[in-house]
C-alpha cells in the first residue's frame, strides 16, 4: 500500500500525453476469446485495471505478450473456461468474459465483478440479457454458472443505458447464430472502438445511434488496431491547469469525443486551443463562473468528469451545482473536499419521474444518499490528509491537494494506478510537488 505527500499552490505547466483508452482496452482484451489467431493491439495504457484484465483470461490458457504499450493476444489454446474466483473480486470484466466464452466454447464459470463500487453495477442486465440469448446461467458460490449449445441471436431492449452491458451482447452476439438487435445500447466512443476492432476481425455490426444490429459470423480472425486516447485522462490533465493557474499542452485529445466538457470550460471562462488534431492546450485565462453541470450517457457530460470538475468549481467564483444522474452514490469524494476546506452541501434535486429520468435502477436508492451537491466558491483550500474511495475521487483528491496551501496526504493511490499511467511521474514533470512513498504502519 502506497500514499501520495503533495505540496500544493504550484501552478502546473508543461506537456503531457495521455495514454490509451482503459474502457476500451480491457474489453479488447476479451476480444481475443473469439478467435484463435493473433490481435496485435498499440496505444494499450500499462495499468492495473488492464494487466489485470490480462490476468484474468490468462488462467483460460489465452496468450499475452506484452511490449511497451502493444499487445499480442491469442486465444488458440484457451482451454478453460472458468475464471478464478480471487481475479472476479479485483475487475469488473471479470463477469464480461461470459459472452465471449459462451459464444464460442458454450461454456463459461465467472465470479461476481469488481472494479470501483459506483453504485449496483447492475449486472443481471448482462445476465438477462445473454438468456435471452439462449444460455442457461445459475449463481452459486459466488459464480455465474453459463452453459449452451448455441447462443441464438434476438431482440435486447436495456431500460437503461449501460456500457458494459452493450459490450456484454457484442462480445456474445458476434458469433452467435442469426441476427441480434441491441436497442437503447450505449453511444460511447469507447463501445465504437470495440466495434471497430470486432468489424476488424470479420464480425457484421452496423449502428444508428442507439440501435445496434449484429448479424453472427461463423468464424473471427486476428486483427492489428490502435485504439483510441483515454477522454478522462485528458479532462483530468485540463483541470489540474486550470484550477493551478497554469497552462498545459494534451496530446491525445480527440476533442470529437470531448465537446460537452469544452462547451463547459467555454461556460465558466476556462481557456483551451486547438493545437492540431490531436492536440490541445488548456490554461487559465482569467476568473472562473460559477457551473450546473448535470451528468449524462454520451454525448452528455460524462459521470467520471464530474468528481474532478467539482475542483474548478471550487475556484469559481459564486454557487455551482452538479447533478449526477448515471449513478446513485457517486459523491463519496464530497466529504473528503470538506476536508480540504470546500464549501459543499448535498441536496436532491427536484425531478418529476426519478425512477424513468435516472440512469440506474430508482429502487436501488439507498436513503442518505443524494443526486446533486453545491460547491460554493472561490475557496483557498488547504492541506488535510485524505482517504481514496474509487479511481475518480483519487485523481479529485490529488488536483485539489494541488491547488491547496499546505502538504496534503493521500491514502488508497492504488485505486488511482488502475486508471492513470505514471500518474505522479507526469506530474512532477508538469511542475507538482508530489511523492509517492510507502505506508508505515505500525
Amino acid at each position: 500500500m502506497e500514499k501520495f505527500i503533495i505540496t500544493g499552490g504550484k501552478a502546473l505547466n508543461g506537456f503531457v500525453k495521455v495514454g490509451g483508452a482503459k474502457n476500451v482496452a480491457m474489453k479488447v482484451i476479451l476480444a481475443g476469446i473469439l478467435t484463435d489467431e493473433r490481435l496485435t493491439v498499440h496505444n494499450i495504457p500499462l495499468i492495473s485495471s488492464v494487466l489485470g484484465t490480462t490476468q484474468i483470461v490468462e488462467p483460460l490458457g489465452m496468450s499475452v505478450l506484452r511490449k511497451n504499450h502493444t499487445l499480442q493476444l491469442s486465444g488458440k489454446n484457451i482451454h478453460r473456461q472458468q475464471v478464478p474466483l480471487e481475479l472476479g473480486g479485483l475487475y469488473r470484466t471479470a463477469p464480461m468474459v461470459m459472452g465471449p466464452l459462451l459464444a464460442r466454447f458454450g461454456k463459461a464459470v465467472v465470479p461476481n465483478p469488481g472494479g470501483c463500487r459506483l453504485g449496483k453495477r447492475p449486472v443481471n442486465w448482462h445476465v438477462e440479457a445473454l438468456k435471452q440469448m439462449g444460455a442457461t446461467i445459475t449463481y452459486k458460490d459466488g459464480y455465474y454458472h453459463a452453459h449452451t449449445k448455441q447462443l441464438t441471436g434476438t431482440r435486447i431492449k436495456f431500460v437503461k443505458n449501460t456500457h458494459t452491458g452493450t459490450e456484454t451482447v457484442l462480445l456474445a452476439a458476434v458469433l452467435a447464430k442469426g441476427r441480434t438487435i441491441i436497442e437503447n445500447g450505449s453511444e460511447e466512443p469507447e463501445v465504437d472502438d470495440l466495434i471497430k476492432l470486432l468489424l476488424l476481425m470479420g464480425a457484421d455490426i452496423s449502428r444508428d445511434k442507439r440501435t445496434i444490429i449484429i448479424n453472427g459470423v461463423k468464424r473471427l480472425s486476428g486483427a492489428e488496431m490502435q485504439i483510441m486516447y483515454d477522454r478522462n485522462e485528458v479532462v483530468t490533465y485540463a483541470i489540474g491547469a486550470i484550477t493551478t493557474k497554469g497552462s498545459v499542452t494534451v496530446e491525445g485529445t480527440q476533442r470529437e469525443y470531448l465537446q460537452a466538457f469544452l462547451n463547459s470550460l467555454d461556460q465558466v471562462g476556462a481557456g483551451w486551443e486547438e493545437i492540431d488534431k490531436l492536440t490541445t492546450r488548456f490554461f487559465w485565462k482569467g476568473p472562473l463562473k460559477s457551473s450546473d453541470i448535470q451528468t449524462r450517457p454520451y454525448p452528455g457530460f460524462m459521470t467520471d468528469w464530474q468528481a474532478p470538475w467539482s475542483v474548478l468549481t471550487t475556484q469559481a467564483i459564486g454557487i455551482s451545482t452538479i447533478h449526477e444522474t448515471v449513478f446513485e452514490s457517486r459523491f463519496s469524494y464530497a466529504l473528503e473536499l470538506r476536508k480540504m476546506g470546500a464549501k459543499i452541501d448535498f441536496f436532491e434535486p427536484d425531478i418529476l419521474n426519478p425512477k424513468e429520468f435516472y440512469n440506474f435502477n430508482w429502487r436501488d436508492k439507498v436513503e442518505g444518499y443524494y443526486q446533486g451537491i453545491r460547491v460554493t466558491g472561490k475557496t483557498a483550500l488547504h492541506e488535510a490528509v485524505v482517504e481514496i474511495t474509487d479511481l475518480r475521487a483519487g485523481a479529485t483528491l490529488v488536483l485539489a491537494a494541488l491547488v491547496a496551501r499546505g502538504k496534503s496526504v493521500i491514502h488508497g493511490i492504488e485505486q488511482i494506478d488502475r486508471g492513470y499511467e505514471e500518474f505522479d511521474k507526469r506530474l512532477k514533470n508538469l511542475g507538482a510537488h508530489i511523492v509517492r512513498m510507502k505506508e508505515d504502519y505500525d
